[in-house]
């Protein structure tokens, strides 16, 4: 029993010297990273496992009308929640308010220095972190729920389109005539 607990400690040890050297100076929880990168792998791995064991087939390819529609979907979803004023108090714990940014979108800062926390903050307010949640959701909807996926994913989509059209039309307002 020793013996596993001295690898344990050793390969801890070797880990934290590791996660120093890259590091350097500059805040980067990797430890944060690692139960992140855990929770995620073992929400594909159960999801997995859930349509294995219910005999869900894949498709063999995405249709393009899905491919469009899960795409910009997952654009839409990840800004709204990383960026919406109304989403902020999600972020809340995690971030802090620095500012307003682009229409309707707030710019905040990651609250907490390091750890977990420090981590959750830099996946909540990055969109192009949270795609990869949300593209995998949607994927995982296709597979257990395509209708009702491709109801919330063409919501966001059609509001993701309404949003280029509202800067078109604001710029179309701004241009001399």
């Amino acid at each position: 029993m020793n013996h596993s607990k001295d690898v344990i400690e050793q390969v801890t040890a070797r880990a934290e010297a590791e996660a120093d050297r890259y590091r350097g100076d500059e805040v980067r929880p990797l430890g944060g990273y690692v139960v992140i990168i855990g929770v995620y792998s073992a929400l594909v791995a159960v999801a997995a496992t859930m349509a294995a064991l219910t005999g869900r087939r894949l498709p063999e390819r995405w249709s393009v009308q899905d491919l469009v529609t899960v795409a910009l979907g997952t654009h839409k979803l990840s800004r709204t929640i990383s960026k919406d004023a109304v989403t902020s108090p999600l972020r809340a714990p995690f971030t802090e308010y620095e500012g307003t940014s682009a229409p309707s979108e707030v710019r905040e800062e990651v609250r907490a220095t390091g750890g977990l926390r420090h981590s959750l903050g830099e996946l909540l307010s990055c969109p192009f972190c949270l795609d990869m949640w949300v593209a995998t959701a949607f994927t995982f909807g296709m597979v257990f729920a395509p209708r009702p996926t491709r109801l919330v994913a063409g919501t966001f989509s059609v509001l993701a389109g309404a949003d280029f059209l509202q800067f078109a039309y604001a710029g179309a307002q701004q241009s001399p005539s």
